[in-house]
């Protein structure tokens, strides 16, 4: 998608994503075949769910059908949220990851897969797991040491709850 009409879908459908309280992640623009598909990504510091995606796919498509921003061909419009194995590239992405595993590339030493346990303005405070029966260590790292973060799965991560109950026994 051109630099222009990704600014210009922005500027037109973020104050409408806004509007419904979530915050408008990702624009692109892609052919498949002969259609051209819209895919939009939103979120929230609570997430987004699909109740909320829907409302905001039916005001966004009502939107680009009031406008000529998709000009005169077909497209399909896709809304959803980031995923799982999300990407980290704003602030508020790493506010929103507090406590989940996260697989950071840095710049100068590696990869390094830590849970994260708080975020300010310069950095993250991160939970390295222990390795071999050693024990889990903390970490800071800032921002401009990062090149690249995203959101590991687990599958059998335990909640706070649990390892509360552990802890107790």
């Amino acid at each position: 998608m051109s630099t222009t009409q990704s600014e210009r879908l922005r500027e037109l459908l973020e104050p409408l994503v806004r509007s419904q309280g979530l915050d408008l992640e990702e624009i692109a623009l892609d052919s498949v075949g002969r259609k051209r598909v819209l895919r939009v990504v939103v979120d929230s510091d609570s997430g987004a769910d699909l109740d909320a995606v829907a409302d905001v796919s039916r005001a966004l498509s009502a939107k680009l059908d009031e406008t000529d921003a998709m000009g005169q061909g077909a497209y399909d419009l896709e809304v959803g949220t980031p995923g799982a194995e999300r990407a980290l590239t704003e602030h508020r992405h790493y506010v929103r990851a507090t406590e989940r595993l996260v697989k950071f590339q840095l710049h100068e030493d590696g990869e390094l897969v830590a849970r994260i346990l708080a975020v300010d303005e310069d950095g993250l405070d991160v939970e390295v797991p222990g390795v071999k029966g050693r024990k889990a260590t903390t970490r800071r790292l800032a921002f401009a040491d990062i090149a690249k973060a995203r959101v590991q799965v687990e599958f059998n991560r335990k909640d706070k709850k649990d390892m509360k109950e552990e802890e107790e026994a």
